[in-house]
């Protein structure tokens, strides 16, 4: 038996449009149009997944609506709201080498140059200027650090990404 695949969130069904069974959608895609690009959507709500199929879409001032199959009416659309939209991760394009998805760099663990074990990746914060890595310190921190904030700059702060290994090598120091 073929094991599930691991799923990516992309979006999220927001509230109703209108009477026709229409919903908003929210894009967590760089272009926030290629959320379309991914056939078929699952729709995850409540721990409960259902494969679904986008029958239009449009953009609405700012932002993009969709009429799902089989839905035609307000109230068929209303239980759908918060939904997460899901794919299987195999359907993400591959990256180039120097490129990653932040889901990749969960749960590695970063070294500096020194050789210093500074913890693991739990999350990545996209902010204005740059992505920042929050690395969870190990629980026997040398310095008392809990957390230290990275930013995600190749060729500057992040010397090495190595996938295999699942080891992030950055130039940082180790009591900052």
């Amino acid at each position: 038996m073929n094991q599930p695949s691991e799923h990516v969130v992309i979006g999220q069904l927001g509230a109703v449009y209108g009477v026709k069974g229409w919903l908003k959608i929210q894009s967590y895609t760089d272009d926030v149009e290629a959320i379309f690009d991914y056939h078929p959507w699952q729709i995850r709500k409540q721990g409960q997944v259902q494969e679904i199929q986008v029958e239009e879409w449009r953009r609405h001032n700012k932002g993009l609506i969709a009429k799902l199959v089989g839905v035609e009416d307000r109230d068929a659309a209303h239980l759908f709201t918060g939904a997460d939209i899901v794919i299987a991760a195999e359907q993400l394009p591959e990256l180039p080498e120097d490129e990653f998805y932040w889901r990749d760099l969960m749960g590695m663990t970063v070294v500096n140059t020194d050789g210093y074990n500074m913890g693991v990746v739990d999350q990545i914060m996209a902010t204005a200027s740059n992505d920042v890595m929050v690395v969870k310190a190990n629980s026997n921190d040398a310095f008392g650090r809990s957390e230290r904030l990275i930013p995600f700059i190749q060729s500057q702060y992040i010397q090495d990404v190595d996938k295999e290994n699942k080891r992030i090598v950055v130039d940082w120091p180790s009591d900052f």
